[in-house]
C-alpha cells in the first residue's frame, strides 16, 4: 500500500512529466517536417536559387526635394529689337517736384548805363596850320574828352562804341579862303568850303554830318587844298571840331558807360 507521503510527491511531480511529454512531442514533429532550429543544427550554404521573374513597374515615387541653385550661365545675344507698342494713356498729373539747386551765376549783361562818347576840341590861337592837302587838322586844345575817343597827337576821332555819331565842324576863316573835308577811314563824307575876299573882318564856315561806326573807324577834319588853308583862331573866335554819340546799337557785348 503507498504511502501518503508517496503520493503527494506523485501530484507535484505530474504538471513537470506533462511538460516534458508536449516538449518530446514538438520536437519529434520537427523532425519529421525536416525543421530543426538552427541553434540544434547547422549546416553549410545552399546553392544560390534561379533569378526571378521580373515584377511588375510599382507605382510614380513622390517628389524629391529642389535642388540646389546652379551657377549663372553666361549671357545670351541681345534679340532684335522688337516692334513699337502703341501709346499707354496720359498718366495723371504728378506732384510738384522740389526746388532746384541754386544755378551758376550767369554772365555779365549788358550795361544799365546808356554807352557815352563826346568830345569837342579848338585850335590854339595863333597855330600854324599844315599847308599840304591831305593832312589832318590838329585841333589841339581839348574842350571836352572824358572818354579819350579823341587824340591831340593825331587829330582823330577813333570809335568804341558802335552806333550813329554827329560831327560838327566851325571854322572861322581869315587872311585866305578855306577849304576842307570830313574824313570817315580815308574816304571824304562832306566837304565845305568858304571864300575869304579881303574882307575886314573874319567869316564863318560850318558844316555837320550824321555817321553809323562800328569801333575801330576814325573820322577827322582833312585839309582839301594847300592854298585854301584859312583856318582862323584869336581870343574871340574859335575854330572847333565836334563828336557824339546818338544811340548806340550793342547787343550782347560790353558797353563802355
Amino acid at each position: 500500500m503507498i504511502s501518503p507521503d508517496t503520493a503527494m510527491t506523485s501530484l507535484r511531480l505530474l504538471p513537470l512529466l506533462n511538460s516534458l511529454l508536449i516538449l518530446q512531442v514538438h520536437l519529434s514533429n520537427q523532425l519529421e517536417d525536416n525543421k530543426i532550429p538552427p541553434s540544434l543544427c547547422t549546416g553549410h550554404p545552399g546553392i544560390p536559387g534561379s533569378p526571378g521573374v521580373h515584377g511588375n513597374p510599382g507605382q510614380p515615387g513622390r517628389d524629391g526635394r529642389d535642388g540646389r541653385d546652379a551657377a549663372p550661365g553666361e549671357k545670351g545675344e541681345k534679340g532684335d529689337r522688337g516692334d513699337q507698342g502703341e501709346s499707354g494713356a496720359r498718366g495723371l498729373t504728378g506732384d510738384r517736384g522740389d526746388p532746384g539747386d541754386k544755378g551758376d551765376r550767369g554772365q555779365d549783361g549788358e550795361c544799365a548805363v546808356a554807352p557815352k562818347s563826346a568830345f569837342s576840341a579848338k585850335l590854339s590861337e595863333g597855330r600854324t596850320l599844315p599847308l599840304t592837302a591831305g593832312e589832318a587838322v590838329r585841333f589841339d586844345k581839348i574842350i571836352l574828352n572824358e572818354q579819350g575817343d579823341y587824340s591831340t597827337e593825331t587829330g582823330r576821332f577813333t570809335c568804341k562804341v558802335p552806333g550813329v555819331y554827329y560831327f560838327s565842324v566851325h571854322a572861322t576863316v581869315y587872311r585866305s579862303s578855306l577849304q576842307f573835308d570830313l574824313m570817315k577811314n580815308s574816304h571824304a563824307v562832306a566837304s565845305y568850303f568858304q571864300f575869304y575876299g579881303n574882307w575886314p573882318k573874319p567869316v564863318s564856315l560850318s558844316g555837320g554830318s550824321l555817321l553809323h561806326l562800328i569801333p575801330g573807324d576814325q573820322v577827322w577834319v582833312q585839309m582839301a587844298l594847300s592854298e585854301y588853308n584859312g583856318f582862323y583862331s584869336s581870343t574871340k573866335t574859335d575854330s572847333t571840331f565836334t563828336g557824339f554819340l546818338v544811340y548806340s546799337d550793342w547787343k550782347n557785348s560790353a558797353v563802355f558807360a
